[in-house]
């Protein structure tokens, strides 16, 4: 829910949040921050049965070395079957061993808490065919990776020999091995032989005739009768082939009417086209993709916008690269690795021989300019400069001689390209990370309100004209062109509980907001020493000294102890000696603070608008090497020193050193179904993968966990960097052999289960494990492996310690939106025209047969919502959908 928009960012609670074994400074964390401040400073003494050793922050069991700063060697535990003996009273099931043996829970009935509305989804409802469909295999010779040549090469096969040959029928192809029919081919094999034109293989040869050997051979028959069963919901198993055929066939004409990337297709002609710098412009285009709904079958369709390469000369697009004149000066060396990168596979067609336009891939930039390019042109070796030939055959002045070439086609046979002859192809999606002015351009194009999506996605379904479809017709596949109308709940916002000496004690959000007016934070931190380090330029000392002076007043007047003087006054820095200055500040803070045998618990700093890597390398330096909690502000916020602002980086500050802004009224009065009864700890999870592009990157994993009850308001974090693009967390649970003491175990899991007993004097009882991001081709894959890491590290603490666990993935980036019935209504859309916080769908447009739900918890500001999509994987606690709904959206109110 939004309170306003703060600045810099950082983890939830206590110092220096990374595993003890990465820490080199002091750090660790305790949910009581440093043991100050909060009601529940004192934890307990470590339980028996979790002994071991250990300093700071998480207590280190028994296998963790006291302050070891080395870290473990990676093993990753297998995902084999765990059978772990049985509480009394629980349901624990032993992990499956394989997919096969998964099941997902069932829905446990629908929820019905909430008032009651309807709202339209963009699913538009698919009649499911009475066809007999027929897979063939095909395969082509000569083999070529590029679906749009095998493409080519079934299409002038369909042309040729659908009359004849193919009994009529129209098939549906893949682009690679699968072709699909409705009723059977006239055969079971047969061989066929197509000729194409080609004049695009990059290596510049001349345009020549291929020749292709197709073979079709029948392989099995889809079975749509399975599919009906499914969507009725007597089989358990979504049959995965039907539903792929069906999406084949309807992704037929749009494939070849526009340019398909994933599973969503862009035009520069289907609306507006605009330019997002360096030569990258963006595209509108329609997402569309088949699902197996409680409705039936339902055919998502949403607007989409991604970046294409801008097809312009190469020489306007190295202009707009380098974002200057470029004849003005040479290269430099960074100008043609910029332009190496961002031209690399990148495919340009010639200018300089009229109508033939040649088409080239690019593979690099020669090293030596134009001028200096000489090529053999006979067997004898008669070498000739490339602006010679290209004067004498073409009759072509090449103008910047002082530039590389572009080298084109392969290695071996090296082809020089002048940039001034070569434009770029249209219709090139650009794949690399987008840079921070692109990505707001691109933001601007794609940010629509929710009456505008929904009549674009409307004209889109239009447009598509599915009843004329001939693939769709051949298949019997009717779409309706009406979006879907779905009964949905929005459920209650929860009571908050502030401090008794503020006016206001308790609060409840309007419309998901409210704000920190009359209000003290339940648990106000203490911040006794502070620093602040000034790292722009525009920023003068006495106007950060007065910034400072206003946060910590704030900091006060919200309920936390903040001496208003800092131990050293604000210095100015350069941004790049980031590394230099923090540490020397650091040490001159802690030098005074030692003769009084303090610790520093802040260090305030100022950023830059744009300030590139510095808040990264800020964090690091903070998290990793110094252990001290620290917290951003941007320039433009300390000029305009607005209160809603101060206030909102009042509440960031609070929970980083340990103290609770909020906490649910439910909680403490001990009303949370499945969670009040008995100790519950709460996990979420979530990896971070590189962006395209960076090949070497780590992917980081995150957890964080709950280290309160029955509040549950309060979390620890530990991050963990793992293989590239890994989406398993690796370090959940992890053993390695220790010389000494033999195999140790340790993880993720361990820690924070450890810390929480620490802090609550309670081992969990109930685990529940919300966890982001996951696709749902991977959903059996993450479950058997993480499931597993759980047990195993529960298994690890003492023998037969095994809490019911509820694993629950939360995705984001799916295409489902939800809008009013009608946006007129004041009372059904919130200010921006979106959806009420709180509203809850989990009939009709969510799974056959699983237990899943769409809610949108929070307020929309600008676009359109995306409800998050709930699907529980497992639940050993039996939640209804009542108290899982409810309890989710409760704990996206606090902090």
């Amino acid at each position: 829910p939004q309170q306003g928009g703060a600045g810099g960012g950082g983890y939830s609670t206590g110092r220096g949040l990374v595993p003890q074994s990465q820490q080199t400074g002091r750090g660790g964390y305790s949910a009581g921050g440093r043991g100050r401040g909060t009601s529940q400073q004192q934890f307990a003494e470590r339980p028996p049965e979790y002994q071991g050793r250990g300093r700071g922050g998480p207590p280190q069991p028994a296998s963790f070395e006291a302050g070891s700063s080395s870290r473990p060697p990676e093993h990753a535990p297998s995902a084999q079957s765990l059978h772990i003996p049985e509480e009394a009273g629980q349901a624990i099931q032993p992990v499956p061993s394989s997919s096969k043996s998964v099941r997902f829970p069932l829905r446990p009935g629908k929820g019905c808490t909430g008032t009651k509305c309807i709202v339209k989804a963009n699913h538009f409802f698919a009649e499911l065919p009475d066809k007999d469909l027929h897979q063939y295999d095909v395969t082509i010779t000569p083999e070529v990776a590029s679906r749009g040549v095998n493409r080519a090469v079934m299409e002038q096969l369909v042309k040729l020999y659908r009359e004849s040959y193919l009994g009529k029928h129209l098939p549906a192809y893949d682009g690679r091995k699968s072709l699909y029919t409705a009723g059977p081919l006239p055969f079971v094999s047969k061989e066929f032989t197509i000729t194409l034109i080609d004049d695009d293989d990059g290596s510049g040869m001349q345009r020549r005739e291929c020749e292709f050997r197709v073979v079709i051979k029948l392989a099995a028959r889809a079975d749509l009768h399975h599919l009906g069963l499914f969507l009725q919901g007597k089989q358990a198993d979504a049959p995965q082939e039907a539903l792929q055929v069906l999406d084949i066939v309807l992704r037929e004409l749009p494939t070849s009417r526009y340019c398909p990337v994933g599973r969503s297709f862009y035009s520069p002609y289907l609306g507006r086209r605009q330019s997002l710098g360096e030569g990258i412009e963006s595209w509108r285009g329609f997402y569309q993709s088949i699902r197996p709904t409680q409705m039936g079958l339902s055919l998502n369709i949403d607007m989409s916008s991604t970046a294409f390469i801008e097809p312009l000369p190469v020489i306007d697009f190295v202009a707009q690269l380098l974002n200057r004149d470029v004849s003005s000066r040479p290269l430099s060396d960074a100008d043609r690795v910029k332009i190496k990168k961002a031209l690399r596979g990148v495919k340009v067609e010639v200018t300089h021989r009229g109508n033939m336009r040649r088409k080239y891939r690019i593979s690099g930039l020669t090293s030596q300019a134009t001028r200096e390019l000489t090529f053999p042109v006979d067997e004898r070796g008669t070498m000739k400069s490339v602006v010679e030939y290209f004067y004498e055959t073409y009759g072509f002045v090449i103008q910047h001689t002082q530039w590389p070439c572009l080298q084109v086609g392969n290695q071996q046979r090296a082809n020089y390209l002048p940039m001034e002859v070569c434009k770029i192809v249209e219709g090139q999606r650009y794949s690399k990370r987008l840079n921070e002015r692109q990505i707001t351009a691109l933001l601007r194009v794609t940010c629509q309100r929710p009456q505008e999506r929904e009549y674009d996605i409307i004209e889109t379904v239009h447009q598509n004209a599915y009843h004329e479809d001939p693939h769709a017709k051949e298949f019997g596949i009717k779409i309706s062109e009406k979006l879907a109308s779905v009964e949905a709940r929005i459920l209650p916002a929860p009571w908050l509980k502030y401090h008794d000496t503020g006016r206001e004690k308790n609060c409840l959000p309007q419309v998901g907001q409210w704000n920190m007016m009359n209000k003290k934070m339940v648990n106000g931190g203490t911040v006794n020493n502070w620093i602040c380090i000034n790292f722009s330029r525009q920023v003068q000392d006495s106007v950060a000294l007065r910034f400072c002076c206003e946060l910590s007043q704030m900091c006060y007047i919200s309920g936390m102890a903040f001496t208003p003087e800092p131990v050293l006054p604000p210095i100015s820095a350069r941004p790049e000696q980031v590394e230099k200055v923090l540490k020397t500040r650091y040490h001159d803070a802690m030098t005074k603070l030692q003769t009084q045998r303090k610790e520093l618990d802040l260090l305030i700093v100022i950023l830059p608008d744009n300030n590139g890597s510095l808040y990264g390398d800020l964090k690091r330096i903070c998290e990793t090497d110094l252990g001290i909690v620290s917290q951003c502000c941007l320039t433009k916020h300390v000029f305009k020193m607005s209160k809603q602002y101060l206030a909102n980086v009042a509440l960031k500050i609070n929970v980083k050193v340990g103290g609770r802004n909020t906490v649910l009224v439910d909680a403490i009065s001990r009303r949370i179904p499945l969670v009040s009864d008995r100790p519950t700890i709460i996990f979420g999870a979530d990896v971070t993968h590189p962006h395209p592009g960076e090949d070497s990157s780590p992917s980081i994993a995150a957890v964080v966990a709950s280290q309160d009850w029955p509040e549950i308001t309060k979390y620890a974090g530990l991050v963990c960097a793992q293989a590239h693009r890994q989406e398993l967390i690796q370090d959940l649970f992890k053993t390695w052999q220790d010389p000494v003491r033999g195999t140790v175990s340790g993880g993720m899991i361990k820690e924070l289960l450890i810390s929480f007993r620490r802090a609550t004097g309670h081992k969990p009882q109930r685990i529940i494990f919300y966890r982001d991001g996951v696709s749902e081709g991977q959903f059996y894959q993450v479950l058997l492996y993480e499931l597993d890491a759980i047990r195993k590290a529960c298994a690890s603490l003492e023998p037969n310690y095994q809490p019911p666990v509820t694993f629950v993935v939360v995705q984001k980036r799916h295409h489902t939106r939800l809008f009013a019935n009608n946006h007129n209504d004041r009372n059904a859309v919130d200010k921006s025209g979106n959806i009420l916080p709180g509203t809850v769908v989990d009939s009709k447009i969510c799974h056959p047969t699983e237990f899943d739900f769409y809610l949108c918890s929070h307020a929309g500001i600008q676009g359109t919502s995306r409800p998050a999509h709930y699907h529980v994987l497992w639940d050993e606690n039996k939640f209804t959908a009542d108290a899982l709904q409810s309890l989710t959206n409760n704990l996206c109110y606090t902090y």
